[in-house]
């Protein structure tokens, strides 16, 4: 059974996230979006908000499930049985960094194999962080997020 990782903070997740998640489940007969606990960045929503949320804008999915995790991202894909680690790239500038990722992990588990996906044109240019940024200016994101993210953007930023 192939199983494939997609890890990340998901602060909050975005419609880029489904995209790629949705176009995961097509190709993988089991796919875990693996939410990290700790993040450098300052947080929105606390890590269970995020792993509830995610649940729910990815629920119509029958083979992808959403868990929390803590520690090393290869530590949690052997637990789970998974063989490829899926990271989304939505620009050049991206590369660089997610390269750095890929070859350590691979350094890290050999066994286990990083896959990049490009999110459909439509969502190349959403980030969570640009997310975040116009929900707390008083921006519309519903072109950006699920509804459910919606409202609870609103509800946190007010």
């Amino acid at each position: 059974m192939q199983i494939a990782v997609y890890p990340g903070t998901f602060d909050p997740i975005t419609n880029g996230h489904s995209d790629l998640i949705a176009r995961a489940a097509r190709r993988f007969e089991r796919v875990i979006v693996a939410i990290h606990r700790s993040s450098p960045k300052q947080p929105a929503f606390d890590w269970q908000q995020r792993v509830e949320l995610a649940r729910e804008v990815v629920g119509e999915h029958e083979n992808v499930e959403v868990e929390g995790f803590e520690g090393l991202l290869v530590n949690f894909a052997r637990a789970r049985g998974a063989g490829v680690i899926l990271r989304g790239l939505r620009a050049v500038s991206d590369f660089e960094y997610e390269f750095q990722l890929a070859s350590m992990n691979r350094q890290l588990a050999p066994e286990i194999e990083t896959l990049f996906m490009t999110p459909d044109e439509h969502f190349a240019y959403v980030s969570s962080s640009l997310v975040r940024e116009i929900a707390a200016l008083g921006g519309d994101v519903t072109p950006f997020v699920h509804a459910k993210v919606v409202a609870a953007l609103n509800q946190r930023l007010g």
